[in-house]
């Protein structure tokens, strides 16, 4: 069987496609973990809790393009 995210893009059946978009998204939910956990701690540096909220606002934008993406794949 064939991994599909070490399948060159060009070479990726329909299914494979979604595989790897939902792989992505994974790994996106993953991030949205860990950055809630840096958020919950509350380091008190102004310039840190900007970032974070732009990280956690990009991670969600990017999560919500996938999943659209991935849906648009038709079999």
């Amino acid at each position: 069987m064939r991994n599909a995210i070490v399948q060159l893009p060009d070479q990726r059946t329909v299914t494979e496609r979604r595989q790897v978009f939902r792989a992505a998204i994974r790994q996106l939910e993953r991030a949205e973990i860990y950055l809630s956990a840096v958020a919950y701690m509350e380091l008190g540096d102004p310039a840190a809790d900007r970032a974070l909220i732009k990280l956690r606002a990009d991670v969600a934008a990017l999560h919500r393009h996938l999943a659209r993406s991935r849906s648009a794949i038709r079999p």
